[in-house]
């Protein structure tokens, strides 16, 4: 017969649930649960309640958000003319964290995948065109994963913003810094062979 806690298993339960979590790893997040004192298990518990019922999506670009507008959205120094097209929030901080970028982005919340039965119409590419009526929208960078979703992706929403006459371009991609050549694909030498540029 065996040990068990009804609670402790629900908690390690819904630790499972998340994504990358094996049970090991639920156990022992369950446990630093458990060790908290009251006041930290009740501040916890009160941020995941928080993110939950107080972010959405911002109106403009569908990156989470706690107001109508993002932080992004509502700054007036963003270049308005140039959109980041990423797959979900994620890549919006990992652009961000550069230093680099100044336009706006597009969240897609997710890829076309035709295996996972998702299409066109659960991603936000609706609320993307609709913000090329604006008529100010010069360039859209598409910022996909280089997965064959992410390429399918790519090139499904590039194909719609070409009668609109809007520049769509593909953010380069290659061998990473630090790697070694002898262990990169085939793939990603030819495409760091063909975005190669003058130093």
């Amino acid at each position: 017969m065996g040990y068990e806690v009804a609670s402790l298993a629900r908690l390690i339960e819904q630790f499972e649930r998340m994504p990358s979590i094996g049970h090991k790893t639920a156990q022992r997040l369950a446990f630093y649960v458990l060790n908290m004192s009251d006041d930290q298990a009740k501040n916890f518990a009160k941020a995941i309640l928080d993110a939950h019922e107080k972010i959405h999506r911002c109106s403009v670009c569908c990156n989470l958000s706690e107001d109508e507008l993002c932080p992004i959205c509502a700054r007036a120094d963003r270049d308005r003319s140039v959109i980041c097209v990423v797959e979900d929030p994620r890549d919006v901080i990992a652009i961000e964290r550069t230093h680099e970028f100044s336009g706006t982005y597009h969240v897609l919340g997710g890829v076309i995948s035709p295996l996972n039965g998702i299409g066109p119409e659960q991603l936000n590419i609706k609320e993307l065109i609709a913000r090329m009526g604006s008529g100010e929208v010069k360039e859209v960078i598409m910022a996909t994963n280089p997965t064959v979703e992410g390429e399918a992706t790519a090139m499904y929403v590039s194909r719609l913003l070409k009668p609109m006459g809007i520049a769509t371009t593909r953010l380069a991609y290659g061998v990473p810094v630090g790697a070694d050549l002898e262990y990169a694909d085939e793939v990603t030498l030819l495409r760091a062979l063909e975005g190669r540029q003058e130093i």
